[in-house]
């Protein structure tokens, strides 16, 4: 059996933990009955919630718990965490809760912090923190989505392993509301629009994804838009997502010509749109210093709730450092 992480195509960040290859002689059996002979301390039902979360692959395609496997099969389990190696410890790390009941809860992640441990991050996440507020309870927090390291908002965390699998299944088809406000470069012709077009890993670059419209490499990725408020050199604008990309947004607004602002990886911390004039200048790099960041916000997240399958809806205000910037902004082009 091989356990190892491969390379993450989603926002939900997924890593394989186990993967088999079907031996050429294997009879058909039920694919839940086959992992749970094969992977130490787990049951049935967690493996068949597995699948119905689509967690359960087989030669890259997610199938049901009944899917009876054949000689040559490549099956591989994923979870949205990588495998850990090291020790998790439970760190007293402050954290804001938005929402928390026995199933559940949400919080609004402060930018700088990163959800998981991996590597070269290996303490000081927003698990970290959730360990050792749990270290008291019989909850465990697992993990169901993740945004980026320097983009502030809301995030879920499961309590428990069956709300673990009903939210894993929303996220898994999009069946979730979520809503970024982001501060881009550049003004737009319309008020709003729809971005289409692959995302996949950088060839240049493997930190960053690129955008690769004919739909050969990469996954489908929806980004719709709206302008909330216009500064003429940079726009304010609410994204919705269809799907959760890794660096969707960062990369599909790139790919238009309005980079995030100050998103160093797609080259929005360079003056972009504007003068030349030393003020101007000197204006956009004090922004830069409020603002060491992308000017990217998780700002609602909509769901139904895992056990009372009740529609729950969480917003947040805009952090103080992005909300600086767009007073400043504000202010700039009413007085420039």
């Amino acid at each position: 059996m091989q356990e190892h992480k491969v390379s993450p195509d989603d926002e939900q960040e997924f890593y394989e933990h186990h993967r088999f290859l079907v031996d050429p002689g294997q009879q058909p059996v039920r694919i839940d009955k086959f992992l749970t002979d094969r992977i130490a301390h787990v049951s049935r039902s967690k493996v068949q919630s597995a699948a119905d979360a689509g967690a359960i692959l087989v030669n890259d395609k997610p199938v049901k718990s009944s899917y009876k496997i054949k000689p040559g099969d490549i099956i591989s389990v994923v979870m949205p965490h990588p495998p850990h190696e090291f020790e998790l410890i439970a760190e007293d790390i402050p954290f804001e809760i938005v929402f928390e009941d026995e199933d559940i809860i949400v919080v609004n992640k402060a930018a700088g912090m990163v959800v998981h441990p991996g590597y070269g991050n290996y303490t000081g996440t927003l698990l970290n923190a959730l360990l050792y507020y749990f270290q008291e309870s019989e909850a465990q927090p697992l993990l169901v989505h993740r945004i980026d390291k320097d983009t502030s908002g809301i995030l879920v965390v499961a309590k428990n392993e069956r709300s673990q699998a009903v939210l894993s299944k929303c996220f898994f088809e999009h069946d979730i509301d979520r809503k970024y406000v982001a501060l881009v470069w550049g003004d737009f012709d319309k008020e709003q629009g729809t971005i289409e077009g692959n995302i996949g890993r950088s060839i240049r670059n493997r930190k960053i994804m690129d955008i690769y419209p004919d739909g050969e490499v990469g996954r489908t990725a929806i980004t719709h838009y709206k302008v909330l408020e216009r500064f003429r050199y940079v726009t304010l604008i609410e994204c919705s997502l269809e799907t959760g990309r890794t660096h969707q947004i960062r990369a599909h607004m790139k790919h238009i010509g309005h980079s995030l602002f100050n998103d160093e990886a797609y080259g929005g911390n360079a003056i972009l749109k504007g003068t030349t004039f030393t003020k101007y200048r000197q204006f956009v790099e004090n922004c830069f210093k409020e603002l060491p960041r992308q000017a990217l916000h998780a700002k609602s997240l909509g769901f139904k709730h895992p056990a009372s399958k009740k529609n729950v809806f969480f917003d947040s205000e805009i952090p103080e450092d992005m909300q600086a910037v767009i007073n400043k902004w504000r202010l700039y082009t009413t007085t420039h």
